[in-house]
């Protein structure tokens, strides 16, 4: 079986973390996010994924043969933005079968192979994943019958309209013939009707869709919380995802070539990358990702935190409830808790970035330059 991945996204709410990579690239435990998601479609059959793209699209070129699990890449660079369902009519000459489709930024553990059965079982043209949620109000809804038929879809719901608390979690299985309900070269969605509207307008010609209903991981990694929340999840082995390295002890995995002091200390769940180096005295975990070359000074604090490749964290530093992208340098005896710092970012001695704070790439910040009035 072939899926069709949707990797078109400008990013824009991962911003600054973004702007210099995709987000499917970005890393998950230490491993491009990407692979996570071939990693699980290998796992249920699937040798074939077509990645729609534009933004950044030479991005995918360079990802590794070894990190696709057996699965192909096939990449597709849209001209110009053709919104969901028209991403997947411009690759309609490479479907040649029922096909999956799944947004590129989520991170699930969903049982595609059942999810494939349940929609031949029902000789339907199309069947969605619905996830039960607590607070449905932020979603646009999709109520079934007791077949699973869905009757509508109802977007942005007022309070009565709220009559089920399942959602589109946004993978697809499909027969190639829906597509003859979409323009070619236009911009068409599937869920919403100022796009074209496939589903709705799937519905309103008579055909029937099926919900599957999982209560799978699933998570969203469109935000800095929700991607920092998927390092968290990935360590603790929340999707069985296994984190790269020798787990030296349980829940500790270590790279190749790492220097870690004797008088570290390691707390689980934590990953540290090849050729990484840890100095006196250094505390880190629990919940720490510490991507390859990256070099942590005497006495410095890291938790909770996803650092990319090459981070510099000085002497007595602290980072804290953090993404720090790729490159960072972080003075002697600064604090970051809860900040974004983007790819290449130089911070020195004795800042304090806190409160969601968010630095753009290529910004150097002075000694003392940052600080927080409590």
């Amino acid at each position: 079986m072939k899926a069709v991945m949707l990797v078109g996204g400008f990013g824009t709410r991962l911003r600054p973390l973004t702007l210099n990579v995709k987000k499917e690239l970005m890393p998950v435990a230490n491993r491009p996010f990407l692979e996570h998601v071939l990693e699980h479609l290998a796992g249920h059959g699937v040798d074939e994924a077509i990645l729609t793209t534009g933004y950044l699209a030479e991005a995918f070129s360079d990802f590794p043969p070894e990190r696709s699990h057996g699965v192909k890449l096939t990449i597709v660079k849209e001209e110009e933005p053709l919104d969901t369902c028209g991403a997947v009519k411009n690759v309609e000459h490479l479907i040649d079968g029922t096909f999956l489709v799944l947004n590129g930024d989520i991170f699930t553990s969903l049982d595609i192979t059942a999810l494939v059965a349940y929609h031949r079982e029902r000789e339907t043209l199309g069947t969605l994943t619905l996830k039960p949620v607590e607070d449905p109000r932020a979603y646009g809804l999709v109520p079934i019958d007791d077949d699973g038929r869905i009757e509508r879809f109802i977007e942005k719901p007022r309070p009565e309209e709220i009559v089920t608390n399942l959602i589109n979690a946004g993978t697809y299985v499909l027969e190639p013939e829906v597509l003859n309900y979409v323009p070619v070269g236009e911009p068409f969605s599937f869920e919403r009707p100022a796009v074209g509207g496939l589903f709705p307008l799937l519905l309103a010609e008579g055909e029937a869709l099926y919900g599957y209903v999982s209560g799978a991981y699933w998570l969203d990694i469109g935000t800095p919380q929700k991607y920092l929340q998927a390092n968290h999840d990935a360590l603790e082995r929340v999707v069985g995802m296994v984190p790269p390295g020798t787990e030296g002890e349980r829940g500790v995995w270590v790279g190749r070539n790492t220097d870690i002091d004797p008088s570290a200390k390691i707390i689980a769940p934590s990953v540290i990358g090849d050729d990484v180096r840890v100095g006196r005295g250094v505390v880190i975990g629990p919940l720490v990702c510490l991507g390859p070359g990256t070099q942590v000074g005497g006495g410095a604090s890291i938790a909770a935190s996803t650092l990319h490749d090459r981070v510099t964290v000085g002497n007595g530093a602290t980072v804290l409830d953090s993404v720090i992208a790729s490159g960072v340098h972080i003075g002697s005896g600064t604090e970051v808790t809860s900040g974004v710092i983007g790819a290449g970012v130089s911070i020195g001695a004795d800042n304090e970035l806190r409160d969601g704070i968010r630095l753009w790439p290529g910004i150097d910040v002075p000694d003392r330059g940052i600080t927080f009035t409590r």
